[in-house]
């Protein structure tokens, strides 16, 4: 199921590197690698990252991350779910009123299915009931999770070089393929897929990837590299190593060369800390093109954090050329935290992939315990003035392990996304969805297409 024409990817591909070279002043890599097919049981415990005024955790469950805070709020803090306090706001909905007045004919309708807190990937009959609910519910598409805690969650050639294993050892994912199953199922359910590489450029500290290769990680100025989220410890691998670049363009490569996939999606674990980039390999670089000087020792110089941005787009350069090479029409789309949170904390300037023509869609990750906070996100000029050129949806948290979100603040934010003209919604995360389906029943009565790319 593709998108748009082939030339046009092939005229937006060739652009975007243009651009991209001309932005930097720097050559892309030479080549990529090439792409060839040949969690444990018992979880950690849930992080929720909360920011003040109050907000839900920026992150699908145990993959958490720093929340980009509304524009009056604080940065971000990080405490544990299971010591979260704050009650998700209650707003008062009646219990059969209809939740929107006029219903779009075109509306992203999305979840994320991920395997933290979650044991829909882990067995084909789970993936069976879960998309036909889905469907039945008149969701149109969904991201399940296939590069999560330093595995894949299919068979790979690139993860077995780089780890030693082929797959996620979760005794659930052993002897089966469960991207060839969620695609299959979901393309005869009419489901548009797109895998999710849920961790990005991040990995747990005590991961084998990490254990392997500890030159390729990030470090502080202190040569310090574990970025604890709640009490999880992890690593960020450093996208300037090219080792690193060839990991994950080789894992993307793969899923779009061996698979019937509508398009891959990365989130805002593909960037950097803004605390790292001081590891030798990183400072070496710098040197090189400021004749010898060493990097500022103030992480938020700006000259600093657009130099380490411009390394990222650099390598989603090569993943999008990597990724249309193989198939021009496939879709890439985004899911990050608001700007400027985004690139101030994350590195990740994808206002700038935007301009480049390199993304097909976004969902900002609008994760908000009150209306008021959600809004004002939803209001900001940075996102108002580019909703035309590319569509735009919303990311609704509806629910952590064991705290489901009232359905009334669902609701009241669905309704806020429409009134405000954006593509549409996804959901993190299915687990979350509960027993819940009369209520979404409501939310999405009728089904409606997937959100085109303008042409």
């Amino acid at each position: 199921m593709g998108w748009q024409g082939r030339n046009r990817w092939q005229w937006r591909c060739l652009a975007g590197c243009i651009g991209l070279i001309i932005a930097l002043g720097m050559p892309l890599a030479n080549q990529w690698p090439t792409a060839t097919m040949t969690p444990t049981t018992d979880l950690p415990p849930l992080t929720t990252p909360l920011g003040s005024p109050p907000a839900i955790a920026a992150s699908p469950a145990e993959s958490p991350r720093l929340l980009a805070p509304s524009p009056s709020s604080s940065p971000a803090q990080t405490l544990s779910a299971s010591d979260a306090t704050t009650p998700v706001t209650s707003i008062s909905v009646a219990q059969n009123a209809p939740l929107s007045t006029t219903e779009p004919v075109t509306e992203l309708r999305g979840v994320w299915l991920t395997n933290i807190d979650s044991s829909v990937l882990f067995a084909e009959s789970e993936i069976t009931y879960g998309l036909q609910r889905l469907a039945r519910l008149n969701f149109n598409t969904i991201y399940p999770t296939v590069w999560n805690w330093g595995y894949t969650l299919y068979p790979s050639a690139i993860a077995q070089a780089a780890t030693g294993e082929a797959v996620d050892p979760h005794a659930g994912l052993q002897g089966r393929d469960m991207l060839a199953e969620i695609i299959d199922q979901g393309h005869d359910l009419g489901l548009t897929v797109m895998p999710w590489f849920e961790f990005g450029l991040m990995t747990p500290s005590y991961s084998e990837l990490a254990r392997r290769h500890p030159d390729w990680t990030g470090q502080r100025q202190d040569s310090t590299s574990v970025v604890m989220q709640g009490r999880h410890p992890r690593v960020w691998l450093n996208p300037l190593r090219p080792e690193v670049q060839d990991l994950l363009i080789g894992l993307i490569s793969e899923v779009v060369q061996n698979y019937d996939v509508d398009g891959i999606q990365l989130d805002d674990h593909f960037g950097m800390p803004v605390e790292l980039g001081y590891d030798p390999y990183t400072v070496d670089l710098y040197r090189q093109s400021h004749n010898g000087q060493a990097p500022p020792t103030d992480i938020n110089d700006p000259e600093w954090v657009q130099w380490r941005a411009d390394q990222i787009t650099q390598l989603m350069g090569r993943i999008v050329m990597a990724v249309h090479t193989i198939k021009p029409d496939c879709h890439i789309s985004l899911s990050p935290n608001p700007q400027p949170f985004a690139k101030d904390k994350f590195l990740q300037d994808w206002e700038q992939w935007q301009r480049l023509g390199w993304l097909d869609d976004l969902i900002i990750q609008v994760y908000r315990d009150s209306v008021e906070s959600f809004v004002s996100n939803l209001e900001q000029p940075r996102l108002q003035a580019i909703k035309g050129q590319i569509p735009i949806s919303i990311g609704i948290l509806t629910g952590l392990r064991n705290r489901p979100t009232n359905d009334d603040l669902i609701a009241q934010q669905v309704q806020a996304t429409r009134d405000r003209a954006y593509a549409g919604v996804s959901f993190f995360f299915y687990e979350s969805l509960g027993n819940r389906d009369p209520f979404f029943r409501r939310l999405f009565p009728s089904p409606a297409s997937h959100p085109q790319h303008p042409a």
